[in-house]
Parts: structure tokens; C-alpha cells; sequence
């Protein structure tokens, strides 16, 4: 590497450390030093940044030989999610491309949301955590530097992405426990830990990783769906094996854990005559708002949805359910009015009405609101105490989503 990368990356460091702290982000001294002291750009030598370029998601190379060593460094550190990888293969970094319409698997999420969990994960000097999804590697680092290298044990499902998060706390110094596995099934051997965090999204909280926690001890989760991230929930397990807790926020977007990511087929398009029909007073827009969302989330999360024009250029809302083969189609009928056409097992549409009507009815609260509980036999998020409005996570979801 050029010589002046070490003093211009100690810069960069202490630079994104501070905006960090202004932002509210970094709140603690112990983790303010650890930003300031692991090199980020070790665990991002090569990388992809999403572009402006119209039409399908893409994204651009960015190495130093590529953009210079200026250049790569100052996007390093920027607070942003960079790429590593896509749909689950390596790059040839000896000529990477431009990529488009892929689907990202592994990437160094912005140190923003990485310094969020950290601090939720309310550690001391003696803590031991599991962490789920190694993944580069920068926030197995931010850990060893503030817990020690002895008391972080960090599970990745993908063997070529151990094997540069290995190579790259090798370079920095920091000698974690690491294992190659199923993240999902955590680590029983070194269990019970006192913290286990994921920096993956998953769409219910795996029962293995609250046993595998002592009592008293916290679950640090990203739970999403095949919509949209339901936020980061922080759950405390008790004696009896439970694990309760509230979403701290709805910010929180991980790549979702490959053992509950979606099916490739979205489903079955209905028939124009298929289903029944009547009116509705939501549009699509219900499914991508800020509150709504989070309820279409809950109410529908084995669905997914996409828009196409019909033969008429009508646009037309497909909301698909592969896994009960149920269907919901929004057509609109004017500015404010739309038509539902729904058919299948389970009346989509109706449900996601229900939903949004207990929401509505409780003052349209926000996702902090909610809470999750979490035993051997179910899973649920409630609305304002664990007694309250309940939608169960799809782990225990029979088809009719009872």
C-alpha cells in the first residue's frame, strides 16, 4: 500500500468518529475509541457502491488501483453500506464489472447502524457476545477492540466471506473466536453468552439464539420480512426460557439471513377473472409508507409485491403469497378509490384492513410501540404491552396465518 495511507486513514477514522458522535450515534467513550482505533478500510479493500444510473439498481467497482488510494479511502469511511458481495458469488477482482439487477448477500453496513446496535447492546468490561453474520469482519473488530479478542465468538454461513473476515483481523491484530456454520443454529459449545447480536435480518428470532443466552442476558435482532425491515428489537431472556422486549426503531435494514430469505418465485399471477372483487380505500401506497408499512409487514409476511400495466395501460398492484397461493390486485377506480380483487386461502387484503384498522384505532402508534415475546412455541409482536393487539411471526404461522 502507498505510505501515506496509515496517517490519512487515522484521519479518516477520527473524522467519522466525531460525525458519529454529533450525530447522536456514538454515544460512549470505550466505543468512540474502538471507531477510532479499527481500520475499516482493511475490511473493505474491494467493494461495490450503488450508482445513480436510472432504471435497475446498479452498482460500480471501487478498488484503489480503480479510483486511486485517495479516493478509495475517503469511501471507505464514508457512513454508508458497502457491497461485497452478490447473489452469493465471489467477484474476480482482478477485473471486476459494473452490476446490475443483482441481489446483494454480504456488505459492511453503515457505521451508523453498526455503532447503533453496539451501544443498544448495553456491554461492560466482562460481556461475552455470539455474534450472528461475521461478515467482513468490521464490527467483530469494533467488539474485540472494546470486549477483548477472547470474549467475541462470530459465526458466518459463508465460507469465502469467513475467509476474508479471517485474513483481515489477521492484518489488525485481533484474534476472535470464529466458526463457519449455520448462524441460525448459534454456537451451544461455547454457550450461554451474555449478549448475542445479528447483523443479519431475520424474519423470526431463531429459539436456539435465547437459549444459548443466559438469563438476564439480551437478543439484539434485526427482524425484516420479504417486504420491508420491521426495525432492531432488543429482548431480555428470563429463567423460564422466554425473551421479551420492544423495537427500538424501524431504521434498521440488514440483509436478510440466506435461511429466510424468499423464494425465487414470487407466485402464480392471478387470472383477470380469478378472485372477488370490491372496493377498497387503500392503494398501493399503504405497502411502502412509513406506519402502514410496518402493519402490511405484520399482516402479510409471507407476501410480496411488484406493479405492472394492464393490456389497457391500467396500472395494476400485484400483492402475491407463494407460500398460501393467495393473491390480492389493486386496480384503481379514481384519484381516492380503489378495487381489490383478492382469491386464494387467505383473504389478503382483508387482513392487512383488519390490521390497519386496530393501527388506526390505537392513534397510528409508532413501530417503538411494539414489542416481541419469544418461546419455544411461538413468536409474536404485540402493540402496547405483551396482553395487547398480537400478529404471530411467520416461523408459527399455519397457512390461514392463524
Amino acid at each position: 500500500m502507498a505510505p501515506d495511507v496509515v496517517p490519512t486513514a487515522a484521519k479518516l477514522r477520527h473524522r467519522l468518529a466525531a460525525r458519529l458522535a454529533d450525530d447522536g450515534w456514538l454515544r460512549s467513550p470505550a466505543w468512540r475509541a474502538a471507531v477510532e482505533a479499527v481500520p475499516r478500510h482493511e475490511f473493505v479493500r474491494c467493494f461495490y457502491r450503488e450508482t445513480d444510473t436510472p432504471g435497475l439498481t446498479a452498482w460500480t467497482p471501487v478498488t484503489a488501483g480503480l479510483c486511486g488510494f485517495d479516493e478509495w479511502l475517503r469511501q471507505a469511511y464514508a457512513d454508508e453500506t458497502l457491497v461485497t458481495q452478490f447473489d452469493g458469488q465471489e467477484t474476480d477482482w482482478n477485473d471486476p464489472k459494473p452490476i446490475s439487477g443483482a441481489h446483494p448477500t454480504s456488505s459492511s453496513t453503515l457505521p451508523a447502524l453498526v455503532v447503533h446496535m453496539l451501544e443498544e447492546l448495553q456491554v461492560d468490561d466482562g460481556t461475552t457476545v455470539m455474534e450472528i453474520g461475521t461478515g467482513t469482519g468490521y464490527s467483530t473488530a469494533l467488539m474485540c477492540h472494546r470486549l477483548g479478542p477472547d470474549r467475541v465468538t462470530s459465526i458466518e454461513t459463508d465460507p469465502h466471506v469467513a475467509a476474508r473476515a479471517r485474513h483481515a483481523l489477521d492484518r489488525c491484530g485481533y484474534a476472535p473466536r470464529l466458526l463457519v456454520g449455520d448462524g441460525l443454529a448459534g454456537d451451544p459449545e461455547g454457550a450461554a453468552y451474555d449478549r448475542t447480536i445479528a447483523t443479519c435480518g431475520v424474519r423470526h428470532v431463531p429459539y436456539t439464539w435465547v437459549r444459548q443466552t443466559r438469563p438476564g442476558g439480551l437478543v439484539l435482532a434485526t427482524l425484516r420480512g420479504w417486504m420491508r425491515s420491521l426495525g432492531l428489537v432488543r429482548l431480555t431472556v428470563d429463567r423460564e426460557g422466554r425473551a421479551e422486549g420492544r423495537f427500538i426503531d424501524s431504521d434498521s435494514s440488514f440483509v436478510i439471513a440466506r435461511q429466510h430469505d424468499a423464494p425465487a418465485s414470487l407466485g402464480v399471477i392471478p387470472a383477470p377473472d380469478d378472485g372477488t372483487s370490491r372496493r377498497t380505500p387503500y392503494g398501493p401506497d399503504v405497502l411502502t409508507s412509513a406506519g402502514t408499512g410496518f402493519m402490511a409487514q405484520l399482516a402479510l409476511p409471507g407476501a410480496r409485491f411488484f406493479s405492472l400495466p394492464a393490456d389497457d395501460g391500467t396500472p395494476r398492484t400485484y400483492v402475491l403469497d407463494a407460500t398460501s397461493a393467495s393473491f390480492a390486485v389493486l386496480t384503481p377506480k379514481s384519484d381516492d378509490d380503489w378495487n381489490v380483487r383478492q382469491g386464494g386461502p387467505v383473504a389478503l387484503w382483508d387482513m392487512l384492513e383488519n390490521a390497519l384498522d386496530t393501527w388506526h384505532a390505537a392513534d397510528c402508534p409508532v413501530p417503538t410501540e411494539f414489542g416481541v415475546t419469544v418461546t419455544g412455541k411461538s413468536q409474536r409482536v404485540w402493540l402496547g404491552a405483551p396482553d395487547g393487539p398480537c400478529w404471530r411471526l411467520p416461523a408459527f404461522l399455519s397457512p390461514s396465518g392463524l
